[in-house]
């Protein structure tokens, strides 16, 4: 049975849903150049590479050859390249052809097409798109902010886990976060004070607004998806806030291993931009990691 609530004369839930997710895809296909330049920047590799550090620590060393991993939302597919690097067979999914197109020669550049396979579609459609158990690690980095339902695309992708000892790895902007860069960073105590409580904050990439998590929200959302967390990491702590004087390019490896050693602790990654976990199917019998 569906239901729907009417939010505005002539609007249902399901209406605000489609139509946001809309926005969202002409958003990144028209903005694919533009976020393929953020992840260029000293801000930007951060958050993509210490998401594949943390990732990386759960990850089989050395990686099996026969391991298929799922990237929801590839974007560049600058993840995608590094899991394909190590033999592991890679599926990008996104719903914009122009994020495709740049993944598609970031590939070829590395020389690792024959590890990639792209695949134009939607996340919110990933039950129709693949079988049950058909990827080892799915990685779900900075796509739940988008979509209508977060906890739905949650309950597919466990559905498409092969097994309970593969890993699903989910990254999503913090809201004690963005408390945190409303204060500090712009210097807005209204804002920062309206960030405690709202579930929506504004990027500054294309300007339009965001879903925000909270731990206890998100931990949630794994458990109706019959998933278990192994491991809480914080990602760009401090990097955000550091003063003018301290260069972010010449320093970026100090700056990298600080932020590796600060999102391992709870107290830091409690107040990160961004919460990545790591999780398995519940009843896989493996505790959670510090």
């Amino acid at each position: 049975m569906t239901v729907s609530m009417t939010l505005t004369s002539g609007t249902t839930l399901e209406g605000r849903m489609k139509m946001t997710a809309r926005s969202d895809s002409e958003r990144f296909q028209s903005g694919a150049n533009q976020y393929a330049a953020y992840l260029e920047t000293p801000g930007g590799r951060l958050r993509s590479e210490l998401a594949f550090a943390n990732l990386q620590d759960f990850l089989p060393s050395p990686a099996k050859p026969w391991l298929c991993a799922l990237d929801l939302g590839c974007g560049t597919g600058a993840t995608a390249v590094r899991l394909a690097r190590l033999g592991i067979h890679v599926t990008l999914l996104d719903s914009s052809p122009a994020m495709l197109d740049i993944a598609k020669r970031s590939a070829q550049e590395a020389g690792i097409s024959g590890k990639i396979e792209l695949k134009l579609g939607d996340a919110a459609e990933l039950t129709n798109l693949f079988p049950a158990g058909s990827f080892d690690v799915i990685l779900c980095h900075n796509i739940l902010e988008y979509v209508g339902d977060p906890g739905a695309v949650l309950r597919s992708a466990a559905r498409v886990l092969r097994d309970p000892s593969s890993i699903i790895s989910v990254l999503v902007r913090n809201q004690a976060g963005e408390v945190l860069k409303a204060a500090i960073k712009d210097g807005d105590l209204a804002g920062a004070e309206n960030s405690l409580t709202t579930e929506w904050g504004q990027e500054s990439l294309y300007g339009d607004r965001v879903r925000l998590f909270r731990s206890d929200s998100l931990r949630l959302m794994l458990e109706a998806a019959s998933l278990a967390m192994i491991a809480e990491r914080g990602v760009r702590v401090v990097s955000d806030y550091l003063p003018s004087q301290v260069p972010r390019l010449a320093e970026y490896e100090r700056i990298f291993e600080l932020e590796r050693k600060l999102g391992k602790r709870p107290e830091f990654a409690a107040v990160a931009r961004y919460t990545h976990w790591l999780a398995r199917r519940a009843g896989s019998g493996v505790g959670e990691v510090a």
